[in-house]
């Protein structure tokens, strides 16, 4: 577990809320807990990076009811979901709604710790992306118009000489633009400058 980064347990039966938190603070994960997804939604700031451990069956507002509040206010936390017998067709649900993994009550310990580990992990990875993808957007933004123009000729594989041809430009002209949108967008090659371009939505030239 990384610093900064919270399990948040929700459930509405206070013994298994105690026992996550026992559980979970032994293995040195940091826990904020609530006895229901409402008081969850209110206290929860999205700029607290972790992961979110549900029950799946919750008065009010369930388990499976959360992750969709979640996806509807674009929240990216990733959720494990906590079910009991018979409720695995309700998990599977959740799977599909994007949940990184559920656990069958009585569960082995190890088991939730590995599922608690995966779905930090998975969170730092959401994290990373949309780091990258603000970057991109931000490093596209700098560019003239002209620059953006060579960048989706480059992006859409065009040799310099086509580009310049396209623009009404000199191949030397191109060269230049070339080099700055590069020094712009801190590419080391060309395959950094197609990812960041196409990360940041840039479509290649006479694509729409």
């Amino acid at each position: 577990m990384k610093p900064g980064e919270t399990v948040f347990v929700v459930d509405d039966d206070d013994a298994v809320r105690e026992s996550l938190r026992a559980l979970l603070e032994a293995a040195a994960f940091h826990v904020d807990d609530f006895g229901s997804a409402a008081a969850f939604l209110d206290a929860y700031k999205p700029s607290r990076p972790g992961c979110l451990v549900a029950d799946i069956r919750m008065p009010d507002m369930d388990g499976l009811g959360l992750q969709e509040e979640l996806v509807r206010r674009r929240i990216e936390l990733p959720v494990v979901v906590i079910t009991g017998h018979g409720d695995v067709p309700l998990a599977v649900r959740a799977m599909k709604a994007g949940a990184v993994d559920f656990i069958e009550k009585p569960f082995d310990d190890q088991l939730l710790l590995d599922s608690v580990e995966r779905a930090l992990e998975s969170g730092r990875k959401l994290k990373s992306h949309a780091n990258f993808s603000q970057m991109a957007i931000d490093r596209v933004a700098s560019l003239t118009r002209r620059e953006r123009q060579v960048l989706e000729g480059l992006i859409a594989g065009h040799p310099n000489k086509v580009i310049a041809y396209e623009l009404g430009i000199s191949p030397r002209t191109v060269e230049v633009h070339r080099a700055n949108l590069t020094e712009k967008m801190q590419a080391r090659n060309l395959s950094d400058l197609v990812r960041m371009a196409l990360e940041a939505g840039v479509s290649p030239a006479g694509e729409t």
